[in-house]
């Protein structure tokens, strides 16, 4: 290797060692996260110690009038548990019960065993194939949120171990954890808003610097739960369902909906959402939650769950100051998720509408801009949902359709000049391509025809129509609206079913999908007809893959929502009303005729000046200089 090689190795390498240098935690950062991790280790091992003693104390129980051995008896075990848990030992005993706060949109169960929330039901909907229950996000063990304490004598106790005394009064429960010492306590306390789908959980400490250590700055705070199935399709809940997140700056990220998928957050989180396809779980801290690590794990088909979430992090916790966070149950609702943005500064906005999917950033501020309004709009109204979308797909064609127009122009043409194209096919072989596409390029320039003309229009078209393939599969509002024989647009329309799955095509057949794919395959044939067809083996390869095409959507929309082939379905029919109207209302011969007349124009128009001259000169000497070259390969031959 030459010197410079060397030099470029070895800066390369000090630009790593220089960059891990600077991305290197501080010694404080390594200590506060070694501290977290030693933590969470003691706090599983701890937890495990005190459920063992609890079961223990309650077999005591049941057996004190038997009991026998003394290490066994109440006494005893008493002792362990002040020993266990010291002052908080008086609510390391109890009974589980339960308590509801509901509005009119959600019925919120909390359990006196840890505080915590135990089932989230959404009134408003229900899971699929059930037409009685309320929607149940989670309920019992499904769901777990736990912090843990650190005592001033140093033991570690998570709150899951402990029995909390509940007080509700009206739309707020507290939640209270009593202490061996006078006036000491902490509470959870709940409060639940009118028509709304957040709440506020605050953690209040009350004269517990006797009880818990004073040098501690954070509080660990473990959250895991499972995501239950509730959709009908399976492959398209688990493709949405997925842990998304956002730090202070912002910036939404997230884990694999595909995978197992674990990442460590050192700096500060704003929320950290438990998503599904179409409703989320969504724990927010406007102080951030540190030092993170996040896991998200697909569940087995057949175990009724989609996917399984867990948390580990931290908050900042001060024993006079208390802990505010907001806990949100309920749909990915776009305008819902949008509405706690209004009227907010723009630093301390959530950004929780980025739970509804919409596609690329140029697709996402279409579906923004038009069709969400647009489907808003005609949903006020009080249309059935089948109307709304044959709206919405009249609305979509009739603002694409000057682009359409011009690439059906752009087509036109070119089937005009096809037998002007033949003629310089037969004139130049094969063998001389590169005279056959000077002469096809100059027949171009002088029609006044570009074969690139057609494509511009169908790009700018692009941005809608994959604007309309984002919004279907993630619009709630199609979830349990039936239509025809489809039972829920949300979701694919199945025919015809069976047990073990056909690769490519799953364990249905939807019969909108069908549908598009048969008349995808007529509008394909349409369209062939209004081209200029050829004898060359590419072009007639091109036409093979063309009718090969809507063959292919038909796999990869048979899974999709039934909303959406719907849409497709009816888009396809005004587009071929629409090819039809152009071939009944266009002229070959005039469109000849008028491209001659230009030409000739072009011929006796003056020599342009400036740019366009200089432009025009350039293409010129490219032409020349290209038969030059041509001649030259010829005289070597």
């Amino acid at each position: 290797m030459d010197k410079n090689t060397w030099i470029g190795f070895l800066l390369i390498a000090g630009i790593i060692v220089g960059f891990s240098m600077l991305n290197r935690p501080t010694k404080e950062q390594m200590a506060e996260r070694q501290r977290l991790n030693d933590s969470i280790a003691l706090a599983r091992q701890m937890e495990w110690e005190a459920s063992q003693l609890s079961a223990q104390i309650s077999a005591a129980d049941s057996t004190q009038a038997s009991a026998s051995s003394e290490e066994n008896s109440p006494e005893a075990l008493a002792e362990r548990l002040q020993a266990t848990y010291g002052d908080l030992a008086v609510s390391a005993k109890g009974n589980e019960d339960f308590v509801t706060l509901e509005n009119e949109r959600v019925r919120l169960t909390f359990t006196t065993r840890g505080g915590r929330l135990y089932r989230a039901e959404l009134k408003e909907y229900k899971a699929y194939g059930d037409s009685v229950n309320d929607l149940r996000l989670f309920s019992g063990d499904e769901s777990n949120l736990a912090f843990t304490l650190i005592t001033a004598n140093n033991r570690i106790i998570s709150t899951q171990n402990l029995y909390f005394v509940p007080q509700k009064n009206d739309s707020v429960l507290t939640m209270r954890l009593l202490t061996a010492v006078d006036g000491a306590y902490m509470d959870f306390v709940y409060t639940l808003p009118a028509n709304e789908y957040m709440f506020s959980f605050d953690i209040v400490p009350h004269q517990m610097d006797q009880v818990l250590a004073q040098n501690v700055s954070t509080i660990e705070m473990q959250w895991s739960q499972l995501v239950p199935q509730q959709e009908k399709g399976r492959k398209f809940e688990e493709r949405y369902a997925q842990l998304q997140y956002m730090d202070m700056s912002g910036d939404v990220d997230n884990l694999s909906e595909q995978k197992s998928s674990r990442k460590k957050e050192a700096g500060r989180l704003r929320w950290i959402a438990y998503k599904d396809q179409f409703f989320s779980t969504v724990l927010i801290s406007d102080d951030g939650f540190t030092s993170s690590e996040l896991e998200s794990e697909p569940q087995k088909n057949g175990t009724g769950y989609i996917k399984a979430y867990n948390t580990t992090t931290a908050l900042d916790f001060s024993l006079s100051e208390p802990i505010h966070l907001r806990y949100y149950t309920g749909p990915n609702h776009y305008n819902t998720l949008k509405a706690y943005d209004e009227g907010v500064e723009k630093s301390d906005r959530l950004k929780l509408k980025s739970l509804v999917p919409l596609g690329w950033k140029i697709v996402a501020w279409v579906n923004v801009i038009l069709v969400i309004p647009m489907f808003d709009l005609f949903t006020s109204w009080g249309l059935h949902i089948g109307l709304i979308i044959l709206l919405m797909t009249i609305v979509i064609k009739l603002i694409i359709l000057p682009f359409v127009f011009k690439s059906y122009q752009s087509t036109a043409k070119m089937r005009v000049l096809k037998p002007q194209i033949d003629e310089i096919n037969e004139k130049f072989p094969p063998e001389k391509m590169q005279e056959r596409q000077q002469a096809t390029m100059a027949l171009y320039q002088k029609a006044g025809v570009s074969p690139m003309s057609g494509c511009l229009p169908m790009l700018l078209q692009m941005p809608v129509v994959m604007a309309m393939f984002w919004f279907f599969p993630t619009a709630i509002e199609l979830r349990g609206k039936s239509f025809l024989w489809a039972d829920d647009l949300s979701t694919y329309d199945s025919i015809i079913s069976w047990s073990t799955p056909i690769w490519g095509i799953g364990d249905h057949l939807s019969l909108f999908c069908i549908l598009f794919t048969v008349v995808n395959v007529v509008y394909t044939y349409i369209t062939m007809q209004t081209q200029a067809a050829g004898n060359d083996p590419s072009q007639k390869m091109m036409k093979w893959m063309m009718y090969l095409m809507p063959v292919m959507f038909f796999f990869i929309f048979n899974d999709y929502a039934a909303g959406l082939s719907y849409y497709y379905l009816l888009a396809l029919f005004f587009s071929i009303l629409q090819t039809m109207i152009f071939r009944w209302t266009t002229d070959d011969k005039k469109i000849l005729a008028q491209m001659e007349a230009n030409a000739k124009k072009k011929a006796n128009a003056k020599p342009t000046s400036g740019l366009a001259a200089r432009l025009q000169k350039m293409h010129q000497e490219q032409l020349r200089q290209a038969r030059e070259n041509a001649k030259a390969q010829a005289k070597r031959r």
